[in-house]
C-alpha cells in the first residue's frame, strides 16, 4: 500500500469492531504507533483519539520514549510603530525530536495549540512540553505559559504571566510537574493550585543553568570578579507553600576541594534521578587565569550524601570541534544523556550513561535552527493524558 494514498475506506482493517482495533495497537510500542500515525488518515484518528488514549491508561501503559527534543534560539523581540512587542522570527509548528534507539529525527506536531507563535522551553519525565504561546496577533501582546502532551494532544494554559516573565524567565519543572520560573530578582513557583506563589530569589548574582530537583530548586552563581570567574552551588528547599520560607542558601563542604576551581563554564543538569545533579564544563589544564581546557568533564552530585564522583569525560577527538570556541558552547539534556552542541560543529556529542557506563557518540542530520547553536531538553514521550 502507498502510504501517501492512505488506508482505503473499505480496507478490511478499517471495518474491525473499534474494541478489536485498540487491542491490536495496543500491543504496540509508542514508537511504532507514532510511525503509524503517518500512514493515513485513518490510523492518525483511531491512534490519537481519547478512546485509544484512555485504553492505554487503564489496560496497556507503556514505557516512555526517552527523545532529544530542540528548541528555538532565546526569542528576541523588536518594537513596532504601534508600540507593541512583535517576535523577529516564528517558531515552528513542530518539535524537532531525536529517537536515540532508532538513531532518526522525528517532527512531533504542535498545530493542535490555538497560538500564532510557539516556543517550547522546557519539559517533564510526564511526557508534558512546556511551551511559551503567543495568544492574538492584535496589539494586546500576551504570552502564555503552555503544558502539554504532543502525543495525545491535550493542552492546559497556566495562570497568565506578565510579558517580563516570559522575556527573562528561566522554567524549570520537575517529575511532578511542579513549574518555577526564575529570574535573578524573583520566582515564580507553581503547583497545581491555579495559582503562583510569588518569593525573591536573594541569590548573589544572575543564576546559571537552574534545576529542579524533587522539592528544591539548584543554580550557579559567581561570586568573582571581571576577571576571574569564582562559581558556587546554591539551592533553596520548596517543601512549605509560605513564601516566607524559601530563601536560597549556599553549598559548601571542605571535602569538596577544588571542584569548582578546576572547571570553566560550568554549567547545572540534572541527573538520573532525583537525587543526583550534574555540573558540567571545560576541564582546566592548571589553576591559571587563561589555562586552556583539555577536555569537557561531567561531574556528578549525590545530594542526599553530598559527594562528588567523575562521571565522564569527552573523548579528545570529539573536543577538538569545541576547543577552539569553547566560551561559546552549549550544554542541555538530562538523566543518562547529555548533548552539547556548538556553532560550527555541525553535529551534536551526546554522553550516554543508561547502561552504566560513561559512553560517547555523534548525532548527526541536526536540523537548522537559528544561529547555528542547538539547545534542547529530554521528552519522556508518553501516551497518557494529564495526571
Amino acid at each position: 500500500m502507498d502510504a501517501a494514498e492512505g488506508t482505503a475506506p473499505t480496507s478490511p482493517i478499517c471495518l474491525l469492531p473499534l474494541d478489536t482495533l485498540l487491542q491490536i495497537f495496543s500491543t504496540l510500542s509508542i514508537r511504532q504507533i507514532v510511525v503509524c500515525r503517518s500512514v493515513s488518515k485513518f490510523f492518525h484518528q483511531l491512534l490519537s483519539s481519547p478512546a485509544f488514549v484512555h485504553h492505554l491508561r487503564i489496560a496497556h501503559p507503556l514505557p516512555p520514549l526517552r527523545l532529544i527534543a530542540l528548541r528555538p534560539p532565546h526569542f528576541h523581540h523588536r518594537r513596532h510603530a504601534s508600540r507593541r512587542l512583535l517576535p523577529l522570527q516564528q517558531s515552528s509548528s513542530f518539535l524537532h525530536a531525536f529517537d536515540s534507539g532508532e538513531n532518526r529525527w522525528l517532527e512531533l506536531s504542535l498545530e493542535f495549540l490555538p497560538f500564532i507563535s510557539l516556543h517550547p522551553v522546557a519539559a517533564s519525565s510526564l511526557g508534558l512540553v512546556y511551551l511559551w504561546g503567543d495568544s492574538d496577533g492584535s496589539s494586546n501582546f500576551s504570552r502564555s505559559l503552555v503544558a502539554c502532551n504532543p502525543l495525545t494532544r491535550q493542552f492546559k494554559v497556566l495562570p497568565h504571566l506578565g510579558s517580563a516573565w516570559s522575556r527573562h524567565g528561566s522554567v524549570l519543572v520537575d517529575s511532578e510537574n511542579r513549574v518555577m520560573v526564575l529570574t535573578e530578582l524573583a520566582a515564580l513557583y507553581y503547583t497545581g493550585s491555579n495559582q503562583w506563589l510569588k518569593f525573591s530569589s536573594n541569590l548573589p548574582s544572575k543564576p546559571r543553568s537552574p534545576i529542579l530537583l524533587s522539592d528544591s530548586a539548584y543554580a550557579l552563581c559567581d561570586l568573582g570578579s571581571p576577571w576571574r570567574s569564582q562559581w558556587k552551588l546554591f539551592s533553596c528547599s520548596l517543601k512549605s507553600s509560605r513564601s516566607a520560607t524559601h530563601h536560597w542558601t549556599r553549598l559548601e563542604r571542605n571535602d569538596w576541594g577544588d571542584v569548582f576551581d578546576i572547571l570553566r563554564r560550568p554549567r547545572l543538569v540534572k541527573g538520573g534521578s532525583e537525587d543526583q545533579l550534574l555540573m558540567v564544563g571545560g576541564l582546566k589544564s592548571s589553576f591559571s587565569l587563561n589555562a586552556p581546557c583539555s577536555t569537557i568533564l561531567i561531574m556528578r552530585l549525590d545530594v542526599k550524601t553530598q559527594e562528588w564522583d567523575e562521571a565522564g569525560r569527552m573523548p579528545v577527538e570529539m573536543f577538538r570541534c569545541f576547543s577552539e570556541e569553547f566560551s561559546k558552547f552549549k550544554v542541555f539534556g538530562g538523566g543518562d544523556r547529555v548533548c552539547f552542541s556548538g556553532k560550527r560543529a555541525g553535529r551534536l556529542v551526546m554522553w550516554d550513561y543508561s547502561d552504566g557506563k560513561s559512553e560517547w557518540s555523534w548525532i548527526d542530520g541536526v536540523p537548522a535552527i537559528g544561529d547555528g547553536f542547538c539547545r534542547g531538553f529530554v521528552l519522556d514521550a508518553v501516551l497518557t493524558g494529564f495526571r
